[in-house]
Order: C-alpha cells, then sequence, then structure tokens
C-alpha cells in the first residue's frame, strides 16, 4: 500500500545556515544507493522534509535495505498517499488506511497533522479532532492518549494527503562526504573495520591500507580484507584500499630488533606507511581500531609510542570500547562473520611472545636504529609495490 517513504533526520535539523549543504549530501547519497536496485525513485526535498517517492518495478525489503545503509537518516517512515479532498473524505481516508495498516487494533493513539497547505479550510488542532473522532467511531476499542500514545498517526496535507504512523531506525549520523576524509589502517579482525564504520557515520569518506605478509599470510586473508571493505563500503561509499606486502620490513625488524618490541615497531612502520598514502589521498587523518588496553600494543604508553611516528592526527572511534561492545557492532554491520573466518593477518603472525606493555620511545627509536642501513630502501619498495584496489 505505500508509495513513499518520509526519511527522518537527527543532527542536520540543528545545522542553521549550513542546513542544506547536508540536507542535499544526505538526499544525493540516497539517490545514489536506489540506483542501484529497481524501481522509479524520486528524492525530493521540500519545506524540511525529505521524501522517497517510488514507482516502477521495485521491492520493499529491498528498498529499506538501501535506505538503512545511508548514514545521516535516523527514520524511515512508510507514507500513503492520497488525493486531497474535503474533510469527509480525510476522515474516510484515516480509516481506510488504519484497516490496511493496523487491522484490528485496539491499542492507544494519537493524531498529529501538519497543514503544509495553508489553504486547506480547516486548521491543523481542528484536523486532529475530525481524525480522532472517525477513528473512534470506526473503532471503538481504541483510545486517545495524547501523551503517550501507542500509535501516533502523522498526517501531513499538501498538495496531497501523506499519512505514515510507522518509523523504521536508519543508522544515523552523518551524511557521507561532509566531514572530510580519512585513512582507516584495516586489517582483517573484528576491530577496524568496526572503527571505519563508525567514523564514516560521522560523515567521514574513507580510504584504507591493509598490510600483506606473503608467504605468511595467504591469500584468503588478503581476500577477508577486500570483503570487509566491501561491507564498510555499503555505508561508507568506495573506498581505495592500498594493500601493502609488508613482508621484508616485518622480517628485517624480527631479525635486527627485540622480539619483545617486535610490535610496537611494526605499528610505527604501518603508522608511516598509511600516512604516506593518506597525505597523497588528500586525508586528513588516520583511523585505527584501538581501543585502550585491549592487547600489549594499545596500553597508553604502546600508543603514544606509535603515535609518535607519524605527523597526522590519529583518530580512535573505539579507544573506550570493549570487547563486547566492539563485536556487538560487528554483529549489527555484518562484518563480524567475516571477521572471525580463521585466516592471520601479519599482525597476528609476527606477535611476540612476552610484548612490552610499556615501551620507553627513546629505547624504541634506540632499537630503530638497528634497522637504519635498509629500512628506508625497504619502505621505498613496499610503497612502489602497494597494489591499489577501489572496493565497493
Amino acid at each position: 500500500m505505500y508509495n513513499s517513504f518520509l526519511i527522518k533526520y537527527g543532527e542536520i535539523g540543528i545545522k542553521g545556515d549550513n542546513r542544506h549543504l547536508f540536507e542535499d549530501a544526505l538526499a544525493k547519497r540516497i539517490r545514489t544507493l536506489l540506483a542501484r536496485i529497481d524501481g522509479d525513485f524520486d528524492v525530493t526535498k521540500t519545506r524540511g522534509r525529505i521524501y522517497v517517492n517510488c514507482g516502477g518495478n521495485w521491492n520493499f525489503d529491498e528498498t529499506i535495505d538501501v535506505l538503512q545503509h545511508v548514514f545521516g537518516i535516523v527514520g524511515i517512515c512508510p507514507v500513503v498517499i492520497y488525493e486531497k479532498g474535503d474533510i469527509e473524505k480525510l476522515r474516510a481516508d484515516i480509516v481506510s488506511y488504519i484497516s490496511e495498516e493496523h487491522p484490528g487494533c485496539t491499542s492507544t493513539f494519537k493524531v498529529k497533522a501538519r497543514r503544509v497547505d495553508k489553504e486547506y479550510p480547516l486548521t491543523s488542532m481542528e484536523v486532529d479532532a475530525e481524525l480522532g473522532e472517525a477513528i473512534l467511531m470506526a473503532y471503538p476499542s481504541m483510545k486517545v492518549d495524547v501523551h503517550d500514545p501507542e500509535i501516533l498517526f502523522d498526517v501531513e496535507i499538501r498538495d496531497e494527503i501523506y499519512i505514515y504512523s510507522k518509523i523504521i531506525p536508519g543508522p544515523g549520523g552523518m551524511p557521507i562526504g561532509t566531514a572530510g576524509k580519512a585513512m582507516l589502517l584495516l586489517s582483517g579482525g573484528i576491530d577496524s573495520p568496526v572503527a571505519g564504520w563508525m567514523i564514516a557515520k560521522r560523515g567521514v569518506t574513507l580510504d584504507a591500507t591493509y598490510f600483506h605478509a606473503p608467504p605468511y599470510t595467504s591469500e584468503r586473508a588478503k581476500q577477508k580484507v577486500v570483503d570487509l571493505a566491501k561491507q564498510i563500503a555499503a555505508y561508507a561509499g568506495p573506498i581505495r584500499l592500498h594493500i601493502v606486502n609488508f613482508t621484508d620490513i616485518q622480517l628485517a625488524i624480527y631479525d635486527r630488533c627485540p622480539h619483545n618490541e617486535l610490535t610496537i615497531i611494526m605499528r610505527r612502520y604501518m603508522m608511516k606507511i598509511a600516512e604516506h598514502f593518506a597525505k597523497e589521498d588528500g586525508d586528513l587523518g588516520l583511523v585505527t581500531g584501538e581501543s585502550i588496553g585491549q592487547v600489549a600494543s594499545q596500553t597508553m604508553q604502546s600508543l603514544f609510542c606509535t603515535d609518535a611516528a607519524c605527523t597526522m592526527p590519529v583518530y580512535r572511534p573505539l579507544i573506550g570500547s570493549d570487547k563486547n561492545d566492539i563485536s556487538a557492532i560487528a554483529r549489527k554491520i555484518g562484518t563480524y562473520e567475516t571477521s572471525i573466518l580463521p585466516y592471520e593477518d601479519c599482525c597476528t603472525i609476527f606477535v611476540a611472545k612476552h610484548p612490552v606493555t610499556k615501551p620507553i620511545l627513546s629505547v624504541i627509536e634506540k632499537s630503530e636504529q638497528k634497522l637504519k642501513s635498509d629500512i628506508d630502501d625497504l619502505v621505498r619498495t613496499a610503497i612502489e609495490q602497494t597494489e591499489t584496489i577501489i572496493a565497493k
């Protein structure tokens, strides 16, 4: 029975004079994603509302799924549009709507009319009263509750009559492309895909860097990360993914540096390489999936040492989250099952048995001096041989 969706947004509504820029970005993102599925969709922005009008051979569930991948949407309201007429027609329409949408309903309700067409002969409050009376006459078991109703019937009087009473949750956040770009350090674990999703939810466009270590890590491990990038891209838009062969750098670190410092020193070179690509791609910062204290390389001291390797700001959206919180989000966004596939990445292959938990930056930098004979050449080669793909 539906032929339109009202798109509800949250924070965009308080953006003041810049509000239209965010609304335009949201409407553009909706159009981009809906263009990939069957149906004729018209996305319109009018008087503080965004509507998706549906035509052609469109599918309700598929359309909802697409809209639930659009950051900036907090609610999706399926709308039934009726031809505008006098109040008697509108009374009949609301009764018809309930018979289709809420058959056998015994809930408490409230009617909330919004008269966009100011030439309509009744005020919004008069429409509320008329439609409330019509509902009570047709459904005596329903009761009015203006404070906490179980069902809120929204009625918008425009060139046509829009009626809706359900809100399907969206992902929230801000529209993609409204907050700059950042480089995600993406691995095959649970955390970094969630970090990418969370930073994208704030309107940030993503690039990504993945560190591959053949033959110690397999092509299946690499494909796993590509698949994760595609899953994030369903929300964040196409992701430019740099796949770096990190093997020679890791072997050099493993051979020459203290083993309890392996993870910290490897992370520092990952940050340096990711920063190189971030600057090339025009990104404004790095994003990681680190959470304080989760592993040895994520203590405050360890994070201080890794941050010192780069000049860009490092954003850690998961910094105060525990594993249960992160895993719950991973399940919600569909990355969890991919992340737990048993294909090791370079971080887990070369992990130290007894890693230092409170590294001292001067000590780490002194250990790195053992690499100075050829580390710059190794980094340069790794950058030159990097494979770049677009995940979408």
